[in-house]
């Protein structure tokens, strides 16, 4: 998981209204993560959710795409101030969310980066505990150091 998320791409409080706000919101601090414009991160992200909700359930969401210029998978992690309607499956706001961006060209690693994330934020009780950890370092520790973290 440290290969994919850096202790400074981890938001504890964002503030947000709309799936729109979350999704520019997390463009910008990807931007500043991975060296591309807000903009360019926005647009994949948006273009993502169009073909269909990353809001998985449980209030999480796993918003990616691919962008151009990337040289390896990279994420962001932000817990929301308030849950925030998403469209998710199961119709429930989402407050944990994780950004994930990929080289335009990733294949497999992708795909395995996509499913790595997907079993972490399966794990009910890793996230009652990053809801109440009390700022990014503490997320950060229980998102690199959950058992499915290391096995990614």
């Amino acid at each position: 998981m440290r290969d994919i998320l850096s202790s400074k791409a981890v938001i504890a409080n964002m503030e947000a209204v709309s799936k729109k706000d979350i999704l520019t919101e997390l463009a910008k601090h990807a931007a500043v993560v991975v060296g591309k414009d807000a903009h360019a991160v926005f647009d994949v992200l948006w273009e993502r959710e169009r073909l269909g909700t990353t809001g998985v359930g449980h209030g999480i969401a796993i918003p990616h795409g691919r962008l151009e210029g990337l040289t390896r998978v990279q994420g962001v992690f932000a817990r929301l101030a308030q849950p925030v309607a998403f469209d998710a499956i199961d119709d429930r706001p989402v407050d944990l969310i994780f950004l994930l961006l990929a080289p335009a060209e990733a294949g497999a690693d992708h795909l395995h980066a996509l499913a790595t994330i997907s079993r972490l934020m399966r794990d009910q009780k890793l996230c009652e505990q990053i809801r109440k950890a009390k700022d990014e370092a503490a997320i950060y520790r229980l998102l690199t150091e959950a058992p499915t973290a290391q096995a990614a």
